[in-house]
């Protein structure tokens, strides 16, 4: 007798510190703790932040582990009661969890300061047909943000949001990135309708690839719902 598969999401939430306490609390009514939390910063230039009204660039990066069908309910709630997906707000999508979990264990491992083991690459293939959205997340060395911002812009890509982070690595991983191995990362989340994906990787790469100082590493995951975009 075959057992019923449950499929897990990771919920994300990125919005303003106000708003995002305000998903907390809904997620927590219905007993969805917020597991993980980052502080980041929105990537609009501040000329834009002060015409359009849209305050503090400061952002906060939430994530919840829940099945899937209840996260497709979060998702809708978060968007009646947050009004989520109208002007400055704040997006939240879902990803596949085996999708997801390579960003995730080296965002958590920065957080807790975790050691790398190795430089390896490792690909995730994910199953989802009629895929919409990805995400695109950028590691680069600190300060290189804005260069990755202006080269996926001029691919097509809106905004983004940086997570500040810290590579705790060992000395067989530092030999891997040669004399270019900076321990302060910045982490760039892009979303991305899967039509501009490509181009805005490779534009990405071109300025901001493994060959130049930023010392970018890009990978991109299948978005299974979103609401803000």
């Amino acid at each position: 007798m075959e057992s019923n598969k449950i499929s897990f999401r990771v919920l994300v939430l990125i919005a303003g510190p106000k708003l995002a306490d305000k998903a907390s609390e809904v997620l927590e009514r219905e007993n969805v703790p917020v597991q993980y939390e980052w502080t980041a910063a929105g990537t609009a230039p501040s000329e834009l932040i002060d015409v359009l009204g849209l305050g503090s660039p400061d952002k906060s990066v939430l994530a919840s582990f829940m099945p899937k069908q209840f996260a497709d309910g979060m998702l809708r709630k978060l968007k009646r009661e947050l009004k989520f997906g109208s002007v400055n707000t704040g997006i939240a999508f879902t990803l596949p969890l085996n999708g997801a979990s390579n960003l995730l264990v080296h965002m958590l491992g920065s957080a807790v300061g975790s050691e790398i083991e190795d430089g390896t690459e490792r690909k995730v293939v994910v199953n989802m047909p009629d895929i919409k959205y990805s995400l695109i997340a950028v590691m680069v060395n600190q300060g290189y943000s804005e260069n990755v911002m202006e080269a996926a812009r001029e691919a097509g890509a809106g905004g983004g949001t940086v997570i500040p982070s810290r590579n705790i690595a060992n000395e067989k991983v530092k030999g891997f990135w040669g004399s270019g191995f900076q321990e302060e990362k910045d982490i760039v989340l892009i979303v991305s309708d899967s039509d501009s994906k490509l181009a805005i990787m490779q534009a990405i790469g071109d300025k901001c690839g493994m060959h130049s100082d930023a010392k970018g590493m890009i990978i991109s995951l299948p978005i299974d719902s979103v609401i803000g975009f």
